[in-house]
């Protein structure tokens, strides 16, 4: 009996489709060997860093943690290609960028160390906002995919919204820098410096 050959090219299709499906996600094999080499990987990063002192035994330590935890999230995004596992890894990242910035900052003192912490905070709640402003937008488009018109003027709305608040998120992370870097004045200087501060950064 002679097959249709649309249905052969469904077929085909369909072949196609699973084997792009499955070449995006590992086997259980694949995803413990990838889990056991960053648990290798990581234990050798700490070796190295016992053999440092002080605050460089720190950065490095704080090193080896943000990059196990990012190697981490992408091999979950390897295992399982998804919004939220971008998120994860967008998280990871400015996380373990904090935690570097956060030992790196103890080398200083004074005020150079007070806005060096607080850039740091500004950095990471911004790339934060981000993931989250990217979750968001995506999650609201994809209702709206499901649904009519309608749908997606409330998924456009729900972008917005996310981006304004990432964007709330952002200045108030910079205005906390500026007005840290306004305590070296003093007086009506450090008055004309928090008042510039604010009209930059639109806080009331």
């Amino acid at each position: 009996m002679m097959t249709h050959p649309i249905k052969l090219i469904v077929i085909a299709f369909c072949v196609v489709q699973g084997a792009g499906a499955m070449a995006q996600t590992l086997s259980r094999d694949e995803y413990r060997a990838g889990r056991d080499a960053l648990a290798a990987d990581y234990k050798a990063a700490k070796a190295h860093c016992a053999s440092l002192s002080g605050n460089a035994n720190d950065i490095c330590r704080a090193e080896a943690a943000g990059k196990a935890k990012i190697a981490r999230a992408e091999l979950d995004l390897r295992d399982n290609p998804s919004r939220q596992a971008r998120y994860t890894l967008g998280v990871a990242r400015a996380e373990a960028a904090y935690g570097v910035a956060q030992q790196r900052c103890d080398d200083r003192a004074g005020n150079a160390r007070d806005v060096c912490v607080k850039e740091a905070k500004a950095a990471r709640i911004t790339a934060r906002a981000e993931a989250r402003a990217q979750l968001t937008t995506g999650d609201a488009n994809d209702l709206a995919d499901e649904k009519a018109a309608t749908a997606h003027q409330e998924a456009s709305s729900t972008a917005n919204q996310a981006r304004r608040e990432a964007n709330i998120d952002k200045r108030e992370a910079q205005y906390s820098v500026a007005r840290e870097k306004c305590d070296v004045y003093a007086g009506e200087a450090k008055q004309h410096c928090l008042e510039r501060a604010k009209a930059a950064l639109g806080q009331p």
